[in-house]
């Protein structure tokens, strides 16, 4: 629609600046998305175990001599919910956690934040479409999503991860729930994520993670040149086989050592559970915070620029 310069064409009216502030405030995230891409890619190159995680030495060590400056400090990952610390492979980053957290969003406002791509999105949406039931039994969700393949490019396609064990945990889902699976549950997003680990985040409890902003967090955001150096000369946990059916119960149960059995619902599932649970507040997974209505990203810097009208938090290299 062409602007309404009326008697005035050299100016704009205020409906018209308006419109054109949206337009870019709906469409330049798209600009970053290969920002989002390129992360993803080396925190991939680094998950040698595939079960869609990095050990923070190699997370360090990467952002001490790589261009992308992997430096958020151990404390603040945590808050993010981007760390996992209950196996035995030692301290490891999420990498889809990571990919969504707080620090890698382009912009971060009182009311909404600009981030990555949420990779799960696609797959939640095959889900529902296929599904067209908030409930299910768990052989018509096996039955789909063994059909699914995900990856950000073709060369990145990977099938989805179903062995006798992870079709067992929908089960046992399944039976806590009457017989059918809540799609939009705790549970079943936890489950997916580990179908998925590279794609879909690791659903935390609700109030254990904060998705706060570089600035407002309450601590030192970026770790020291000296805590990065003497994490990264640390050995990774490698001794841990490739995680394979048939290399036993025990290389299963410290791969899915972050796996917890609280439910969390979305209110309006009645009946679809035992007494005991509780509604689930923040929807479809730790990636989804605030309102983060747009895609893309770049790395956070030590201060919001003040050089346009959006807070942006630009890629910087920590000196």
């Amino acid at each position: 629609m062409p602007f309404n310069r009326g008697l005035n064409p050299g100016r704009y009216t205020f409906e018209d600046a308006h419109e054109i502030v949206g337009g870019i405030t709906h469409s330049f995230a798209s600009f970053w998305e290969s920002e989002c891409t390129e992360m993803k890619e080396q925190l991939i190159a680094m998950d040698s175990q595939h079960t869609g995680r990095v050990p923070l030495s190699k997370f360090y060590g990467t952002g001490l001599e790589a261009d992308w400056r992997f430096a958020e400090s151990e404390a603040y990952l945590r808050e993010l919910g981007a760390l996992d610390e209950t196996g035995r492979a030692g301290k490891q980053v999420i990498i889809p956690n990571y990919i969504q957290a707080a620090s890698n969003c382009i912009v971060a406002t009182n009311h909404y934040m600009v981030c990555c791509v949420n990779d799960c999105n696609p797959l939640l949406t095959e889900l529902d479409r296929s599904l067209r039931s908030p409930t299910a039994e768990p052989q018509r969700i096996l039955a789909v999503v063994r059909n699914m393949t995900s990856g950000t490019s073709l060369e990145d396609e990977a099938d989805a991860r179903v062995d006798a064990k992870m079709a067992a945990q929908l089960e046992t889902i399944a039976a806590n729930h009457g017989g059918e699976v809540p799609i939009h549950g705790r549970l079943f997003l936890q489950w997916l994520h580990y179908v998925f680990p590279r794609q879909c985040p690791f659903p935390h409890k609700s109030g254990t993670t904060v998705h706060r902003a570089p600035l407002e967090f309450e601590g030192e955001y970026v770790a020291s040149q000296e805590t990065m150096k003497a994490e990264a000369s640390a050995l990774p946990s490698e001794s841990l086989p490739a995680f394979n059916v048939t290399n036993g119960t025990d290389v299963e149960l410290q791969w899915m050592s972050q796996w917890s059995e609280e439910e969390e619902l979305i209110a309006g599932y009645e009946g679809a559970g035992p007494t005991g649970w509780r509604p689930l507040p923040q929807i479809l997974g730790a990636g989804c915070f605030g309102v983060a209505v747009l895609l893309g990203a770049v790395r956070f810097n030590r201060k919001p620029s003040d050089e346009g009208l959006l807070p942006i938090h630009r890629k910087a290299h920590f000196v």
